[in-house]
């Protein structure tokens, strides 16, 4: 092999270990040996399961061969894992140790993943930057002094450095692309309902979705064919039968004949210059691909974010009102139930947690939940048909990911809403439950990593993986990139 095994796709390492000419220990042993080296600069862990949790014998068995074996898979820490620490970055589920596996952990270990740790996330993933997490910040690889984005900042920065060849996150607002913009990645967001909920600890359940991050678009479409389909355990898992990953057209012409919708009248005060030039290259690389691009009109994404975080804390002060100090978790002595729970629940969340519940609550009470809540709902509903109308005439559009490059570490934690700001463009596709997939786009004049994003119609991630697969043949090849330097 022409690299070193940890920077090897998904792909080659799957099908090595399917034909015998590599071994599972050495792949394991070889993206252990990174995790080590990088990890005091970056924190991307908060477990690392040496040897890794491998197939065990109880897990599923999958209809075909195992598209992941072998493969070094991190997990974003509000996946349950049977057995292994989930604490969701907060110090209210610290030493929780779940009884059962989440579906999609179920599904990696079926199709032979090797799980190699939990990562950091920001707490109960509310956060656009790591920044929360009980447990200490992550940090960017490409400058250890920014953010690597969030809320799954850990599992980005696993692949980003070359620790996995794959990392699940999560995604409510955008914490799966926004990352994988900052890190150098594809991120995507799947469509509502495509990956199971089971085990996915809640932040706001209509928004909620398991994501995927990738160093290619093919290592990307690997593993959502492993882990989509039906699940009788999620009763908003979408019916019907998994990706095709064998059918999907990942060649150089992938893109040839597909419409590409771009909302130019959105892209002006506020976008960062080296993200409008990203735009500019992806748009070019397109055409070139075969591909038609087209303006398309939507409405501001300012709507966007104040829908978002009235629905999404509602949703998130009832989910954590079970964590109370009763059944699981951290608990606070006290001499009577409610001194347990007020004490238990101030010592276990976080800033922004309560932040988030208190508007929630707010946002739900009597006399204010239609002039909020009911409001936002019907705002949603209203996005859904922009977004739906949009791409009607169109295979999928094209947006910035961010609206800026990563920023410093503590630059915008003590202004949430100048860090709410930064889902600005992601939003939308949570809001309407439509897969969306951030691409990498080039690099700043100082070495960040760029990204830009498409959305397509609902169970339409096949379009978004050909479009990504296209401008890997008109940018470069993902696994000729350009690595992190670690720090001395």
């Amino acid at each position: 092999m022409s690299r070193p095994l940890w920077q090897e796709s998904a792909s080659t390492i799957a099908d090595g270990v399917d034909k015998g000419t590599l071994a599972v220990d050495d792949v394991v042993r070889a993206h252990e040996e990174v995790a080590a080296a990088w990890e005091p600069h970056v924190h991307a862990y908060l477990t690392r399961v040496p040897g890794g949790i491998r197939p065990d014998g109880s897990a599923d068995k999958p209809p075909g061969r195992k598209l992941l074996n072998g493969v070094p898979v991190a997990i974003k820490d509000n996946l349950c894992t049977k057995g292994v620490a989930t604490t969701c970055g907060s110090r209210i589920l610290e030493g929780y140790l779940p009884p059962y596996d989440a579906t999609v952990v179920r599904r990696l270990k079926a199709h032979g993943a090797v799980i190699v740790g939990k990562t950091n996330l920001d707490e109960f993933a509310m956060g656009s930057s790591t920044e929360n997490s009980g447990y200490g910040t992550s940090r960017n690889p490409y400058d250890v002094s920014r953010v690597p984005g969030g809320s799954s900042g850990g599992s980005a920065v696993a692949v980003a450095t070359g620790s996995a060849a794959v990392a699940l996150g999560s995604e409510t607002g955008g914490s799966v692309r926004q990352p994988a913009a900052f890190t150098n990645l594809l991120g995507l967001k799947p469509t509502y309902g495509r990956l199971s909920r089971y085990g996915l600890v809640a932040f706001a359940s209509s928004m909620d979705q398991v994501g995927i991050f990738s160093r290619s678009a093919s290592d990307g479409a690997r593993t959502l064919a492993a882990l989509s389909g039906h699940d009788p355990l999620d009763a908003t898992s979408l019916p019907g039968p998994a990706l095709d990953f064998d059918a999907l057209d990942l060649g150089e012409g992938a893109a040839r004949g597909l419409t590409v919708g771009v909302p130019r009248a959105l892209l002006g005060e506020g976008l960062d210059d080296d993200v409008a030039e990203g735009m500019r290259i992806v748009e070019a690389a397109l055409k070139a691909a075969g591909a038609t691009v087209r303006d398309v009109t939507l409405l501001p994404p300012s709507s966007w974010v104040a829908t978002y975080y009235l629905l999404a804390t509602a949703e998130a002060s009832s989910n954590l009102a079970r964590f109370d100090g009763i059944r699981y978790g951290l608990r606070k002595p006290a001499g009577n139930v409610l001194d347990l729970y007020r004490e238990t629940r101030e010592a276990g969340f976080g800033a922004e947690v309560k932040r988030r519940i208190l508007l929630g609550t707010y946002a739900l009470s009597a006399g204010y939940y239609e002039a909020y809540y009911g409001k936002a709902q019907k705002a949603r509903r209203r996005i859904q048909q922009d977004l739906t109308a949009a791409l009607e005439g169109c295979d999928a559009l094209l947006f910035p990911t961010t609206p800026t490059p990563a920023f410093k570490i503590g630059e915008k934690a003590d202004d949430p809403l100048a860090m709410y700001l930064s889902d600005i463009f992601t939003i939308g596709a949570n809001l309407a439950g439509l897969p969306a997939l951030s691409v990498p786009a080039g690099f700043t004049g100082g070495g960040l990593p760029v990204g830009v994003q498409f959305t397509a119609r609902a169970a339409r991630e096949d379009l978004l993986y050909r479009l990504a697969a296209a401008l890997e043949h008109q940018l470069s090849d993902p696994m000729e990139r350009r690595w992190p330097t670690k720090p001395s």
